[in-house]
Protein backbone atom coordinates (compact mmCIF):
# COMPACT_ATOMS: atom_id res chain seq x y z
CA UNK A 1 0.00 0.00 0.00
CA UNK A 2 2.66 2.33 0.66
CA UNK A 3 4.33 2.12 -2.30
CA UNK A 4 1.54 2.41 -4.19
CA UNK A 5 0.90 5.98 -2.77
CA UNK A 6 4.31 6.26 -3.51
CA UNK A 7 4.26 5.54 -6.74
CA UNK A 8 0.85 7.55 -7.50
CA UNK A 9 2.88 10.91 -5.95
CA UNK A 10 5.74 10.27 -8.26
CA UNK A 11 3.81 10.20 -11.04
CA UNK A 12 1.36 13.39 -10.08
CA UNK A 13 5.24 15.45 -10.13
CA UNK A 14 6.30 13.87 -13.50
CA UNK A 15 2.89 14.80 -14.39
CA UNK A 16 3.11 18.33 -13.52
CA UNK A 17 6.99 18.96 -14.11
CA UNK A 18 5.87 17.96 -17.94
CA UNK A 19 3.17 20.21 -18.51
CA UNK A 20 5.03 22.64 -16.53
CA UNK A 21 8.17 22.71 -19.24
CA UNK A 22 5.79 22.06 -22.05
CA UNK A 23 4.58 25.60 -20.86
CA UNK A 24 7.98 27.32 -20.70
CA UNK A 25 8.94 25.75 -23.85
CA UNK A 26 6.08 26.78 -25.78
CA UNK A 27 5.49 30.26 -24.35
CA UNK A 28 9.66 30.51 -25.49
CA UNK A 29 8.68 30.67 -29.56
CA UNK A 30 7.70 34.39 -31.09
CA UNK A 31 4.50 33.91 -33.44
CA UNK A 32 4.54 37.61 -34.82
CA UNK A 33 5.50 38.17 -38.20
CA UNK A 34 7.75 40.49 -39.57
CA UNK A 35 6.15 43.12 -40.55
CA UNK A 36 6.46 43.56 -44.95
CA UNK A 37 7.83 46.88 -45.62
CA UNK A 38 6.22 48.96 -48.33
CA UNK A 39 6.95 48.86 -51.83
CA UNK A 40 6.87 52.54 -53.67
CA UNK A 41 7.02 52.32 -57.12
CA UNK A 42 8.78 54.91 -59.83
CA UNK A 43 7.40 56.07 -62.65
CA UNK A 44 8.24 58.00 -65.69
CA UNK A 45 6.57 60.71 -66.51
CA UNK A 46 5.48 63.76 -68.52
CA UNK A 47 3.91 67.21 -68.60
CA UNK A 48 1.23 67.80 -71.10
CA UNK A 49 1.46 71.11 -72.97
CA UNK A 50 -1.20 70.67 -76.27
CA UNK A 51 -0.28 71.27 -79.60
CA UNK A 52 -0.71 70.89 -83.46
CA UNK A 53 -0.21 67.17 -84.09
CA UNK A 54 -0.20 66.15 -87.53
CA UNK A 55 -2.56 63.36 -88.33
CA UNK A 56 0.22 60.79 -90.09
CA UNK A 57 -1.50 57.85 -92.24
CA UNK A 58 0.53 54.64 -93.00
CA UNK A 59 0.04 53.57 -96.28
CA UNK A 60 2.16 50.97 -98.53
CA UNK A 61 2.55 49.41 -101.73
CA UNK A 62 4.74 48.85 -105.06
CA UNK A 63 6.55 51.05 -107.16
CA UNK A 64 5.59 50.89 -110.81
CA UNK A 65 7.44 52.80 -113.55
CA UNK A 66 5.27 56.08 -114.45
CA UNK A 67 6.57 55.81 -118.16
CA UNK A 68 5.55 52.13 -119.73
CA UNK A 69 4.94 50.90 -123.14
CA UNK A 70 3.62 47.57 -123.87
CA UNK A 71 5.02 46.85 -127.06
CA UNK A 72 2.90 45.13 -129.57
CA UNK A 73 3.47 43.93 -133.25
CA UNK A 74 0.86 45.44 -135.78
CA UNK A 75 2.41 43.52 -138.14
CA UNK A 76 3.53 40.18 -139.44
CA UNK A 77 7.81 39.33 -140.50
CA UNK A 78 10.89 37.97 -139.05
CA UNK A 79 12.33 39.46 -135.90
CA UNK A 80 16.10 40.98 -137.78
CA UNK A 81 18.88 41.81 -135.34
CA UNK A 82 19.55 45.37 -134.53
CA UNK A 83 22.67 47.00 -133.04
CA UNK A 84 21.35 45.71 -129.46
CA UNK A 85 20.11 42.35 -128.14
CA UNK A 86 16.84 42.57 -127.39
CA UNK A 87 17.16 40.98 -123.94
CA UNK A 88 15.61 42.10 -120.42
CA UNK A 89 17.73 44.44 -118.94
CA UNK A 90 18.83 46.00 -121.82
CA UNK A 91 18.82 49.58 -122.02
CA UNK A 92 17.91 51.64 -125.14
CA UNK A 93 18.08 56.04 -125.59
CA UNK A 94 15.29 58.12 -126.84
CA UNK A 95 14.93 57.54 -130.57
CA UNK A 96 17.22 54.07 -130.90
CA UNK A 97 15.75 51.32 -132.60
CA UNK A 98 14.02 48.45 -129.91
CA UNK A 99 12.57 46.21 -133.18
CA UNK A 100 13.19 45.86 -136.42
CA UNK A 101 11.14 43.34 -138.57
CA UNK A 102 12.15 41.77 -141.73
CA UNK A 103 9.93 44.20 -144.46
CA UNK A 104 11.71 43.64 -147.75
CA UNK A 105 8.16 42.51 -149.57
CA UNK A 106 5.91 45.19 -148.37
CA UNK A 107 8.69 47.68 -148.34
CA UNK A 108 8.85 46.64 -152.40
CA UNK A 109 4.62 46.84 -152.71
CA UNK A 110 5.12 50.48 -151.19
CA UNK A 111 7.59 51.73 -153.92
CA UNK A 112 5.24 50.32 -156.64
CA UNK A 113 2.32 52.66 -155.09
CA UNK A 114 5.02 55.17 -155.36
CA UNK A 115 6.00 54.73 -159.02
CA UNK A 116 2.63 54.37 -160.00
CA UNK A 117 1.93 57.96 -158.45
CA UNK A 118 4.80 59.49 -159.57
CA UNK A 119 3.57 57.92 -163.34
CA UNK A 120 0.65 60.00 -162.73
CA UNK A 121 1.84 62.99 -161.98
CA UNK A 122 4.26 63.14 -165.29
CA UNK A 123 1.52 61.89 -167.38
CA UNK A 124 -0.88 65.16 -166.75
CA UNK A 125 1.93 67.35 -166.53
CA UNK A 126 1.50 68.40 -170.28
CA UNK A 127 -2.08 68.96 -169.70
CA UNK A 128 -1.17 71.33 -167.29
CA UNK A 129 1.04 73.34 -169.71
CA UNK A 130 -1.96 73.65 -172.04
CA UNK A 131 -4.70 74.10 -169.96
CA UNK A 132 -4.00 75.15 -166.70
CA UNK A 133 -0.60 77.08 -167.27
CA UNK A 134 -0.48 79.23 -164.12
CA UNK A 135 -0.36 76.44 -162.11
CA UNK A 136 1.96 74.25 -164.04
CA UNK A 137 4.90 75.62 -162.12
CA UNK A 138 3.53 74.82 -158.77
CA UNK A 139 3.35 70.71 -160.07
CA UNK A 140 6.53 70.98 -162.14
CA UNK A 141 8.04 71.70 -158.66
CA UNK A 142 6.27 69.39 -156.74
CA UNK A 143 7.24 66.52 -159.48
CA UNK A 144 11.08 67.37 -159.21
CA UNK A 145 11.11 67.10 -155.33
CA UNK A 146 9.39 63.73 -155.58
CA UNK A 147 11.81 61.07 -154.54
CA UNK A 148 10.99 57.11 -154.42
CA UNK A 149 13.45 56.73 -152.08
CA UNK A 150 11.84 59.44 -149.20
CA UNK A 151 8.78 60.00 -147.94
CA UNK A 152 6.37 61.05 -150.02
CA UNK A 153 5.88 65.15 -149.68
CA UNK A 154 2.04 66.50 -149.41
CA UNK A 155 0.06 67.61 -152.49
CA UNK A 156 0.28 71.21 -153.53
CA UNK A 157 -2.29 72.83 -152.35
CA UNK A 158 -5.48 73.30 -154.44
CA UNK A 159 -7.01 77.20 -154.55
CA UNK A 160 -9.35 76.29 -157.78
CA UNK A 161 -12.23 74.25 -158.07
CA UNK A 162 -11.05 73.55 -161.87
CA UNK A 163 -7.88 72.71 -160.49
CA UNK A 164 -9.43 70.51 -157.61
CA UNK A 165 -11.55 68.59 -160.42
CA UNK A 166 -8.80 68.35 -163.26
CA UNK A 167 -6.29 66.93 -160.30
CA UNK A 168 -9.17 64.41 -158.59
CA UNK A 169 -10.40 62.91 -161.98
CA UNK A 170 -7.36 62.10 -162.99
CA UNK A 171 -6.74 60.03 -159.65
CA UNK A 172 -3.86 61.82 -158.16
CA UNK A 173 -5.96 62.19 -154.84
CA UNK A 174 -6.97 59.09 -154.22
CA UNK A 175 -3.31 57.31 -155.47
CA UNK A 176 -1.59 59.57 -152.65
CA UNK A 177 -3.62 58.65 -150.28
CA UNK A 178 -2.71 55.64 -150.90
CA UNK A 179 0.83 56.25 -151.14
CA UNK A 180 0.75 57.73 -147.62
CA UNK A 181 -1.38 54.31 -146.05
CA UNK A 182 1.51 52.08 -147.00
CA UNK A 183 3.54 54.23 -146.01
CA UNK A 184 2.57 54.45 -142.35
CA UNK A 185 2.29 51.04 -142.32
CA UNK A 186 5.78 50.58 -143.43
CA UNK A 187 6.86 52.67 -140.66
CA UNK A 188 5.19 49.80 -138.35
CA UNK A 189 7.96 47.50 -138.75
CA UNK A 190 10.84 49.01 -136.79
CA UNK A 191 9.83 50.61 -133.34
CA UNK A 192 12.28 52.36 -132.00
CA UNK A 193 12.31 54.27 -127.81
CA UNK A 194 9.89 56.69 -127.27
CA UNK A 195 12.07 57.83 -124.28
CA UNK A 196 15.54 56.11 -122.55
CA UNK A 197 15.08 53.45 -120.41
CA UNK A 198 15.08 49.58 -119.81
CA UNK A 199 13.61 46.34 -121.14
CA UNK A 200 12.07 44.84 -118.33
CA UNK A 201 10.32 41.83 -120.73
CA UNK A 202 11.50 40.78 -124.38
CA UNK A 203 9.22 38.04 -125.26
CA UNK A 204 11.05 37.31 -128.71
CA UNK A 205 14.27 36.78 -129.97
CA UNK A 206 16.29 37.10 -132.92
CA UNK A 207 15.05 35.11 -136.02
CA UNK A 208 11.55 34.90 -134.24
CA UNK A 209 8.59 34.94 -136.75
CA UNK A 210 6.55 37.81 -135.43
CA UNK A 211 2.74 37.88 -136.17
CA UNK A 212 -0.13 40.97 -136.05
CA UNK A 213 -1.32 41.27 -132.25
CA UNK A 214 1.75 39.37 -130.73
CA UNK A 215 3.28 41.08 -127.84
CA UNK A 216 7.02 41.37 -128.09
CA UNK A 217 8.12 43.08 -124.44
CA UNK A 218 7.88 45.94 -122.01
CA UNK A 219 9.78 48.93 -121.85
CA UNK A 220 9.88 51.37 -119.08
CA UNK A 221 11.41 54.84 -118.06
CA UNK A 222 13.98 54.36 -115.21
CA UNK A 223 14.07 56.84 -112.85
CA UNK A 224 10.46 58.17 -112.02
CA UNK A 225 7.98 55.73 -110.61
CA UNK A 226 4.57 55.99 -108.77
CA UNK A 227 3.13 54.32 -105.77
CA UNK A 228 -0.26 53.02 -105.80
CA UNK A 229 -1.61 53.59 -102.05
CA UNK A 230 -4.95 52.84 -100.21
CA UNK A 231 -6.14 54.87 -97.67
CA UNK A 232 -9.44 54.90 -95.66
CA UNK A 233 -12.16 57.38 -97.04
CA UNK A 234 -12.02 59.46 -93.96
CA UNK A 235 -9.19 61.17 -94.91
CA UNK A 236 -10.18 61.59 -98.57
CA UNK A 237 -10.93 64.99 -98.30
CA UNK A 238 -7.41 66.15 -96.62
CA UNK A 239 -5.37 64.52 -99.24
CA UNK A 240 -4.53 67.49 -101.78
CA UNK A 241 -2.16 67.16 -104.84
CA UNK A 242 0.96 68.34 -103.87
CA UNK A 243 1.18 67.13 -100.93
CA UNK A 244 5.03 65.46 -99.80
CA UNK A 245 5.43 62.12 -98.59
CA UNK A 246 7.56 60.34 -96.48
CA UNK A 247 8.95 57.21 -98.17
CA UNK A 248 10.87 54.59 -97.09
CA UNK A 249 12.21 51.07 -97.69
CA UNK A 250 11.11 47.73 -95.96
CA UNK A 251 14.39 47.49 -94.30
CA UNK A 252 14.33 51.19 -93.10
CA UNK A 253 17.76 51.97 -94.49
CA UNK A 254 16.21 54.62 -96.94
CA UNK A 255 13.98 57.60 -97.14
CA UNK A 256 12.93 59.12 -100.21
CA UNK A 257 10.42 61.90 -100.42
CA UNK A 258 7.68 61.44 -102.91
CA UNK A 259 3.92 64.24 -103.70
CA UNK A 260 0.98 62.96 -104.25
CA UNK A 261 0.27 63.11 -108.12
CA UNK A 262 -3.71 62.23 -108.08
CA UNK A 263 -6.44 61.19 -105.97
CA UNK A 264 -9.07 58.60 -107.17
CA UNK A 265 -12.55 60.17 -107.09
CA UNK A 266 -14.46 57.01 -106.44
CA UNK A 267 -14.45 55.20 -103.21
CA UNK A 268 -13.80 51.17 -103.58
CA UNK A 269 -17.06 49.48 -101.93
CA UNK A 270 -15.67 46.86 -100.43
CA UNK A 271 -12.78 48.10 -98.71
CA UNK A 272 -14.13 51.50 -98.68
CA UNK A 273 -10.64 53.23 -99.21
CA UNK A 274 -9.47 55.65 -101.66
CA UNK A 275 -6.36 55.05 -104.25
CA UNK A 276 -3.86 57.64 -103.90
CA UNK A 277 -0.79 57.99 -106.54
CA UNK A 278 2.66 59.32 -105.66
CA UNK A 279 5.31 60.14 -107.48
CA UNK A 280 8.95 59.59 -106.38
CA UNK A 281 12.12 60.18 -108.46
CA UNK A 282 15.74 57.96 -107.43
CA UNK A 283 18.07 56.59 -109.44
CA UNK A 284 18.15 53.41 -107.06
CA UNK A 285 14.63 52.89 -107.14
CA UNK A 286 13.67 49.33 -109.00
CA UNK A 287 10.26 48.41 -110.65
CA UNK A 288 8.03 46.49 -108.33
CA UNK A 289 9.93 47.45 -105.19
CA UNK A 290 7.97 48.00 -101.94
CA UNK A 291 7.96 51.10 -100.15
CA UNK A 292 6.34 52.18 -96.82
CA UNK A 293 4.44 55.59 -97.17
CA UNK A 294 3.23 58.50 -94.36
CA UNK A 295 0.73 60.99 -95.57
CA UNK A 296 -0.06 63.81 -93.49
CA UNK A 297 -3.72 63.25 -93.59
CA UNK A 298 -4.96 67.04 -91.39
CA UNK A 299 -3.61 68.44 -88.09
CA UNK A 300 -5.34 67.89 -84.82
CA UNK A 301 -4.93 71.40 -82.78
CA UNK A 302 -5.34 71.04 -78.79
CA UNK A 303 -4.26 67.51 -78.84
CA UNK A 304 -1.02 64.89 -77.78
CA UNK A 305 0.23 62.11 -78.97
CA UNK A 306 1.20 59.10 -76.36
CA UNK A 307 2.22 55.97 -76.77
CA UNK A 308 -1.03 53.74 -77.18
CA UNK A 309 -0.21 51.43 -74.58
CA UNK A 310 -0.63 53.64 -71.91
CA UNK A 311 -4.69 54.19 -73.20
CA UNK A 312 -6.69 52.16 -70.82
CA UNK A 313 -10.21 50.76 -71.77
CA UNK A 314 -9.55 53.46 -74.97
CA UNK A 315 -10.91 56.52 -72.72
CA UNK A 316 -8.66 56.79 -69.59
CA UNK A 317 -4.66 57.32 -68.56
CA UNK A 318 -3.28 57.62 -65.66
CA UNK A 319 -2.19 61.05 -64.11
CA UNK A 320 0.08 61.59 -60.68
CA UNK A 321 -1.72 63.89 -58.23
CA UNK A 322 0.48 64.38 -55.27
CA UNK A 323 2.38 60.97 -55.08
CA UNK A 324 -0.80 58.72 -55.95
CA UNK A 325 -2.19 57.14 -59.54
CA UNK A 326 -5.38 58.50 -60.64
CA UNK A 327 -7.10 57.43 -63.35
CA UNK A 328 -8.55 60.20 -66.24
CA UNK A 329 -10.98 60.16 -68.46
CA UNK A 330 -9.71 61.12 -72.38
CA UNK A 331 -11.22 61.48 -76.00
CA UNK A 332 -8.83 59.53 -78.68
CA UNK A 333 -9.55 61.06 -82.16
CA UNK A 334 -7.16 59.11 -84.28
CA UNK A 335 -4.94 55.86 -83.53
CA UNK A 336 -1.74 54.27 -84.78
CA UNK A 337 -0.20 50.78 -84.41
CA UNK A 338 1.91 52.22 -81.84
CA UNK A 339 0.29 56.00 -80.40
CA UNK A 340 -2.95 57.96 -79.83
CA UNK A 341 -3.93 61.17 -79.82
CA UNK A 342 -5.67 62.11 -77.19
CA UNK A 343 -7.51 65.47 -76.81
CA UNK A 344 -9.15 67.00 -73.23
CA UNK A 345 -6.24 66.80 -71.06
CA UNK A 346 -5.36 70.19 -69.62
CA UNK A 347 -2.09 71.65 -70.19
CA UNK A 348 0.25 70.88 -67.02
CA UNK A 349 -1.33 67.81 -66.14
CA UNK A 350 1.08 65.22 -65.07
CA UNK A 351 0.86 61.92 -67.35
CA UNK A 352 2.63 58.58 -66.63
CA UNK A 353 4.03 58.24 -69.78
CA UNK A 354 5.43 54.42 -69.56
CA UNK A 355 3.49 51.89 -68.79
CA UNK A 356 3.69 50.54 -64.87
CA UNK A 357 2.83 46.72 -64.35
CA UNK A 358 0.68 46.40 -61.61
CA UNK A 359 -0.69 50.06 -61.64
CA UNK A 360 -3.95 51.04 -60.00
CA UNK A 361 -6.18 53.83 -58.89
CA UNK A 362 -4.87 55.43 -55.47
CA UNK A 363 -1.28 53.28 -55.88
CA UNK A 364 1.44 55.23 -53.97
CA UNK A 365 4.18 56.02 -56.48
CA UNK A 366 7.26 58.25 -57.28
CA UNK A 367 8.28 60.42 -59.95
CA UNK A 368 11.86 59.38 -61.38
CA UNK A 369 12.12 62.56 -63.51
CA UNK A 370 10.05 65.18 -65.02
CA UNK A 371 10.99 64.32 -69.04
CA UNK A 372 10.53 66.17 -72.00
CA UNK A 373 7.12 68.25 -71.85
CA UNK A 374 4.89 66.37 -74.42
CA UNK A 375 3.67 68.69 -77.21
Amino acid sequence: MRKLIISAVLGGILIVASLYFAGVIAGSKDNRRPTAPKVIKTVFVDTVQNGTVPLVVPANGNLKAKKRVELYSEVQGVFRPGSKLFRTGQEYSDGQTLIRIDASEYFASVQSAKSVLYNLLTSIMPDLRLDYPEIYPKWQNYLNSFDLDKTTPPLPEMETEQEKFFITGRQIVSNYYNVKNLEQRLSKYTMTAPFSGILTEALVTEGSLVRPGQKLGEFINTGLYELEVSVSKTYGDYLKLGNKVELSNLEKTATYVGEVTRVNGRVDQGSQTITVFIEVRGEDLKEGQYLEATLEAREETDAIEINRALLLDNDQIFVVKDSILDLMYVDPVYFTDKTVVLKNVPDGEVIVSKPLTGAYAGMLVKIFNEGPTQN
